[in-house]
């Protein structure tokens, strides 16, 4: 039954109170700040009752049922429930007994304050399941509701400061199994399916409800009198044998790490695992069924140690949710950062007892600044706490600057409180906070009372203004040669007057020893006293313990003395700085180049390999002119062949292939890659899986081998796992060499449906887009940017981002910069929102026009 807007609004005025007045409320799509902070006022004591009969066919909807239990404290107002799905879905709505009219307007289900009681009222509601956020293959399916997509899934109050528990109850194939955030109560057969009543859940908000249905199978196993339960897929007996152990005692280390460390027991009733071969992300919190994405948790032999502590940080990041931000939750979405936070956070902590051969400080060196600095160095930057008038758009939160920046900032937090008063102010905020919601005031409260530092000023500028420091410093000597006076001045980046209160320590090079010194920046100029009087060194070493935040002096004449700095810390960050002097035009990129090729010549350590193996590949793809490529490929090439054949250890001989394989595209290069791949040559000490060789057959299609349909057909007669196999034949039109091939799989990308897999979307346009692929393929990009919006619209989180990156993001042309500049000039009103991930993902291309057209 359809009802007219006019008839809407008539209809909300009669029954709204016993007055006509119009009601305060202004409803709009989404949900409103205003609406949240009204209804948290409005309801309470929410319970969900919750049922889906889940068909064997993922094109049958899932017919369903909902009984909500509210307590009402004001009827000024009808009572709003959140559902984004069109309203035909709704089939019957009965309030407290009776059948009412349904009302369904801007997103949301209507019910009249006539048909409600102050206090306990009962509703229930029979409707179709949106899918939006269903994620249906075939033989299975999934639940991710993050940030706000709960209300695509059935009626609920879509915010996380009204949290409820859950009584659910599916109906699934009988050969399915069934994952959710309550133990399993009762199963019950029902012919060719089986119904799966689960217990009450914990209370929850709703972004955090979730259950997984499908062709899985189950493992479990009890560490420490602490049961779990792993869903999967993967069926490689390898890497199930090299994985199964690990992923259990990792979720079990974390979990014992977080209970001693916030003094507080595991919160929920349970914590149980699946993994997903298409997951949209590395990992999400769920209560009590946590999911994760299948291919970063199952390694086989051949993976390195960055591997597994990436799988490892993913285990401890998803488990530190279970205390910030599923015990304790964010009164709002603006506060989405504090709980990544102190997930990335906790999960460097944790990693610490667990991998003791790793040096931690440049394991969180290498994993956060790169990013932090590749966002927040960009006109689309951002503060760590944004604001957010409408939940609808808070996807656009995440991104760089909380997961990465965001960590930098509490680091340097703890360093200026004090280790103890850091974590004793934890310890409380959990405490205090457990079951409920808090938002960042709330936390600075707690420290404020833990420090003599003035944290909530501290944290105006670090937590509420975007941006980073620019450092200069200036240097007198007297007429022996000693430092007279020694001076850094700090200047905000976008010419701002912010200064950001921080500590580092700087390193003064002489022959027989490295001076550390600590410097702690207050205020925009800072006077070195502990260097006075000390010899001129022979170069200085900004931020040598890696704690500093922003852009430091370089050594222009002393690059090539990088690689001799002993400490890995700050060989690691002297190369992160040269890369951002690059950025920022005071490094030329074929000098950058030649440093960053000297020091992986002689580098032995693999997380500073990886990250001067980004830096090349960065600085060759993006800042090098043609003739600058040519010379500097067979160089790399030269380099990398000798290096593979050293006696080196397996994971860095492991980082430098990869590098190989993405540079490989010289005649001799990409024969020498055929050879691996097709195992007529064989390197010792390099370890290569199914996973390997499938990267490198699609890198000699790209490359265009001579024997590429060859190789693509017989890579995929060897892939083993039919999701495995689902993504490959994905990918091929992508990969192919006809044109028509390429155009009619860009022009499919248009359709919703084509979309869905999003992580293969991305590799997808990332090989059209191929800087080899560019000249043919730049066509597609103002069809890329015209579909953005749509992108937005129908994807997950990060969606919109790695669509950016992976197609104009991958260009440094200025016939590429051109089309942006005319594709936002052409469009005035472009949502702002898109406008800085616009921005972030091309902020190379817009850096390259100026640092090229200075090399040429």
């Amino acid at each position: 039954m359809k009802i007219s807007s006019c008839l809407l609004c008539c209809v909300l005025m009669i029954f709204s109170c016993q007055s006509v007045k119009k009601p305060a409320l202004l409803l709009e799509n989404g949900i409103s700040k205003e609406l949240a902070v009204f209804r948290k006022k409005q309801v309470s004591g929410v319970s969900y009752e919750l049922s889906f009969a889940i068909p064997e066919k993922k094109e049958s909807p899932i017919l369903s049922q909902l009984v909500l239990h509210v307590r009402l404290t004001d009827l000024g107002e009808p009572l709003y429930l959140d559902f984004n799905e069109k309203k035909e879905n709704l089939k019957s709505v009965l309030v407290n007994g009776r059948t009412i009219i349904i009302l369904h307007d801007k997103e949301h289900l209507i019910i009249p304050s006539a048909h409600l009681l102050k206090g306990e009222n009962t509703i229930q509601i029979e409707f179709i399941a949106g899918n939006l956020s269903l994620n249906r293959n075939d033989d299975f399916l999934y639940t991710l509701l993050v940030p706000d997509r709960a209300s695509t899934l059935f009626p609920c109050f879509d915010q996380p400061d009204i949290k409820a528990t859950y009584l659910l109850s599916i109906t699934a194939p009988k050969d399915w199994l069934v994952l959710a955030g309550a133990p399993l109560s009762q199963k019950t057969e029902q012919g060719d399916f089986i119904k799966y009543q689960f217990e009450e859940s914990d209370k929850m908000s709703t972004y955090l409800f979730s259950f997984v249905a499908g062709a899985f199978k189950n493992v479990s196993q009890n560490l420490d009198n602490f049961p779990m339960t792993l869903l999967y897929r993967e069926n490689d007996l390898e890497k199930l044998k090299e994985s199964m152990g690990p992923i259990f005692s990792l979720h079990r280390q974390a979990v014992s790490f977080l209970e001693k460390y916030t003094q507080y027991p595991f919160p929920f009733k349970k914590m149980d695992f699946a993994t997903i071969p298409v997951f949209q992300y590395g990992g999400m919190e769920h209560v009590g069924a946590i999911q994760y994405r299948e291919s970063t948790l199952f390694l086989d032999n051949a993976a390195t140690n960055s591997e597994k502590l990436s799988r490892g940080k993913l285990i401890a990041h998803e488990t530190s949710h279970m205390w910030f931000g599923d015990l304790v939750t964010m009164k709002w979405f603006n506060d989405v950062w504090m709980k990544e936070v102190f997930a990335n956070f906790m999960a460097d902590k944790i990693m610490n007892p667990a991998f003791p051969d790793i040096n931690h400080n440049l394991q969180f060196l290498t994993a956060h600044y790169p990013s932090a600095y590749g966002e927040d160095r960009t006109k689309g930057t951002h503060p760590i706490r944004q604001n957010l008038a409408n939940l609808k758009d808070a996807g656009s939160l995440y991104g760089s600057i909380i997961y990465n920046k965001a960590p930098i900032m509490m680091r340097q937090l703890e360093a200026t409180m004090g280790g103890e008063a850091f974590q004793k102010g934890i310890q409380k905020y959990i405490r205090k906070y457990a079951n409920s919601n808090a938002d960042w005031g709330d936390l600075v409260a707690i420290f404020d009372k833990e420090t003599p530092v003035d944290i909530k000023k501290w944290s105006d500028v670090w937590v509420n203004q975007s941006g980073r420091a620019l450092f200069t410093d200036q240097i007198a000597y007297d007429t022996t040669g000693a430092i007279k006076s020694f001076v850094i001045r700090q200047q905000a980046e976008d010419s701002s007057l912010n200064v950001w209160p921080q500590v580092f320590e700087i390193g003064l090079l002489y022959p027989d020893e490295t001076k550390r010194i600590k410097v702690v920046v207050k205020d925009g100029l800072t006077e070195v006293e502990a260097a006075i009087g000390l010899p001129k060194p022979i170069s200085i070493i900004y931020n040598y313990n890696g704690y500093g935040y922003g852009v430091f002096p370089i050594d222009a004449d002393n690059l090539d003395k990088i690689p001799e700095i002993k400490d890995e810390v700050a060989r690691a960050y002297s190369y992160i700085n040269l890369y951002e002097n690059t950025l920022t035009g005071k490094i030329a990129p074929v000098k950058a180049f030649e440093s960053c090729l000297k020091g992986i010549v002689q580098e032995e350590n693999e997380l500073v390999a990886k990250l001067l193996s980004g830096q090349l590949n960065s600085l060759f793809w993006k800042f090098l002119t043609v003739k600058q490529q040519h010379g500097c490929q067979k160089e790399l090439e030269t380099m990398l062949n000798k290096r593979l054949q050293e006696d080196l250890p397996a994971n860095v001989k492991k980082t430098l292939f990869v590098l190989f394989g993405e540079m490989a595209y010289s005649e001799t290069a990409k024969e020498k890659l055929y050879q691996l791949w097709n195992k007529e040559v064989v390197i010792d000490n390099l370890k290569l899986n199914e996973d390997d060789y499938v990267n490198m057959a699609m890198n000699l299609t790209i490359y265009k081998h001579k024997k590429s349909v060859e190789i693509i057909k017989k890579t995929r007669e060897l892939i083993s796992n039919s999701d495995k196999q689902k993504r490959f034949d994905f990918l091929l039109p992508s990969l192919s060499d006809d044109e028509l091939v390429r155009d009619a799989f860009m022009e499919s990308l248009k359709q919703e449906k084509n979309r869905e897999k999003e992580s293969w979307v991305q590799l997808a346009l990332a090989n059209i887009h191929h800087p080899l692929r560019q000249q043919g393929s730049k066509k597609y990009l103002r069809e890329c940017l015209d579909l953005i919006e749509e992108v937005q619209l129908t994807g997950d989180i990060f969606f919109p981002k790695g669509w950016l990156v992976n197609s104009v993001g991958k260009y440094s042309s200025a016939d590429a910069f051109e089309i942006v500049n005319d594709f936002l000039k052409e469009n005035p009103k472009f949502s702002p929102i898109l406008k800085r991930k616009l921005l972030q993902a091309t902020d190379d291309l817009s850096r390259a026009q100026e640092i090229k057209k200075e090399a040429e």
